[in-house]
């Protein structure tokens, strides 16, 4: 990707330098209350000391005290920058306030600026949104970053759940890469063995050092960032998200949008992810042992050692632990009721996708 992507320790001290190199005059930056403390009002300073005018908006919490991706929140930030005239947006924050920015500046017609505070997600590079539109999920297509500033002084502070969170998803990628891999052999769905590899790269890479991420080692905490980024770049060189989005990733919509639904706070999608990650691996192996007939005939083989390839369960519980995440959805406040409805409907959140998970629960 030819956009700067600048991942070392004081990065933020780069992006007052970059806008006036871009010639902006007048910038817009999106935060919530945390994190204008954490990187917000610094960086607000330090842009007003580099001549440019710059305006904050601290997008509004929900009646849970959530900051949610949904119809509020992009309204206030596109009311924001057309108000500001602002030629650019800022996400300074993770997950959410990179989706409210992305769909905001699209909607408006002007680029936007990653600068994370946490390592938690992978979709700070990402073009897709994933927004709540009337109480459900989906994935608007919006824009990518036209930089990146990830600052490792900030994000090796960042708070400890959301680390985990970041670890989270990456361990996510071991059933996305095997959804991605059924789909294409079983559903015909596009498929790049470069996007796939480079994915797998990231995620062996965080397994690699699940150590030190569990300890918050500088070296840690920047092994996992640009996990998370590399993982953006694989989507965006796909085009699409399959390599980092399975059957794991449709649990974890089901689980939020029925929180939403109940005026539940909401839990950080990384540790729904990694927790959904582990269940599916169980039901995946199970199926592959007492279900072959899902498995088309000509690549039943390759799909079961596929599947011989993810790790347990138990094993990507016992990895979740050692980052300090959460490792059942009791602990997030998902029941068995839900957790068995969710297999059973999760899939129809992304109703183009083939994964095994909808292979088998259309067969029932």
């Amino acid at each position: 990707m030819t956009f700067p992507v600048i991942i070392e320790a004081g990065a933020l001290n780069a992006v007052a330098p970059y806008l006036k190199e871009q010639g902006y005059r007048q910038v817009a930056i999106a935060v919530d209350e945390m994190t204008y403390k954490v990187a917000g009002e610094r960086l607000e300073r330090e842009i007003e000391r580099a001549g440019i005018q710059v305006g904050t908006t601290r997008i509004e919490p929900d009646r849970q005290g959530d900051v949610i991706a949904d119809e509020a929140s992009i309204v206030q930030l596109i009311l924001a920058l057309r108000q500001e005239a602002a030629e650019v947006a800022i996400a300074v924050g993770s997950g959410t306030l990179h989706d409210i920015s992305r769909f905001a500046a699209y909607a408006v017609g002007i680029p936007f600026v990653s600068v994370p505070t946490a390592p938690s997600v992978d979709g700070f590079n990402s073009v897709g949104a994933p927004l709540i539109l009337r109480g459900e999920k989906k994935t608007i297509g919006a824009i990518g970053p036209s930089a990146i500033f990830a600052d490792l002084d900030i994000l090796t502070q960042a708070p400890d759940a959301m680390v985990a969170a970041g670890f989270g998803d990456m361990l996510g990628k071991y059933t996305s890469l095997f959804d991605w891999t059924f789909g294409h052999l079983a559903g015909a769905e596009l498929f790049s063995r470069e996007v796939y590899e480079r994915t797998e790269r990231a995620m062996l890479a965080c397994v690699e050092h699940s150590e030190e991420i569990g300890r918050r080692t500088p070296h840690g905490i920047e092994t996992l960032t640009r996990a998370l980024i590399e993982s953006g770049f694989a989507m965006l060189q796909f085009g699409q998200s399959h390599s980092a989005s399975g059957a794991e990733h449709h649990l974890s919509h089901y689980w939020e949008m029925e929180l939403l639904r109940l005026g539940r706070k909401q839990v950080l999608h990384g540790a729904k992810v990694g927790i959904a990650c582990a269940i599916i691996s169980d039901l995946y192996r199970e199926l592959a042992s007492e279900r072959p007939e899902l498995f088309p005939a000509e690549h039943r083989e390759a799909l079961t050692e596929a599947i011989a390839r993810i790790p347990s369960g138990e094993e990507i519980r016992r990895l979740l632990a050692l980052a300090g995440g959460p490792t059942a959805p009791e602990a997030l406040g998902i029941g068995q009721e839900l957790l068995e409805r969710s297999l059973r409907e999760a899939h129809r959140i992304r109703p183009n996708r083939y994964t095994l998970l909808r292979t088998y629960n259309e067969s029932n």
